[in-house]
C-alpha cells in the first residue's frame, strides 16, 4: 500500500550509538536490553532487540545503529522500550542491523 510523503515525514528515524547491552531473560524470544545515545537533542533511549543470533553483547557495544525514535513507549515484560532499532531479516528470520556506512554524529535524522 503506497504512503504519502507526509506519512513518511511523520517517522523520526535517527542514528545512535549503543552504550549499554544487557541480557533480557524475561523476554519471550531471546533479546537484549539496549541503551542507545541519540545525542543532546533526544538523549538516551532504551530498546529491546531480538538480535542475539548474529550479535554478541561485546559486538554491539559502541556500534552505531538506525532507529525509529517517535513510537510511543512499549512495555515488554518488565522493561519499557522507547525506540525501534531497524534491521533486515535474513533467510532464517533473524535480524541483521541497519547502520550508517560511515560514523556520523548521534541523533542525525534519516530522510
Amino acid at each position: 500500500m503506497p504512503i504519502s510523503w507526509d506519512d513518511f515525514e511523520k517517522i523520526d528515524i535517527r542514528t545512535g550509538t549503543i552504550i549499554e547491552v544487557n541480557d533480557f531473560p524475561k523476554a519471550r524470544k531471546p533479546a537484549y536490553k539496549l541503551s542507545i545515545d541519540f545525542g543532546s537533542e533526544l538523549g538516551i533511549k532504551r530498546s529491546s532487540a531480538q538480535i542475539t543470533t548474529h550479535y554478541s553483547k561485546e559486538e554491539l557495544l559502541n556500534r552505531q545503529v538506525v532507529a525509529v525514535v517517535n513510537f510511543p513507549p512499549k512495555q515488554i515484560a518488565d522493561f519499557i522500550s522507547e525506540c525501534l532499532v531497524l534491521g533486515v531479516y535474513d533467510e532464517n528470520k533473524d535480524v541483521i542491523l541497519l547502520q550508517p556506512q560511515r560514523s556520523v554524529p548521534n541523533g542525525m535524522k534519516i530522510g
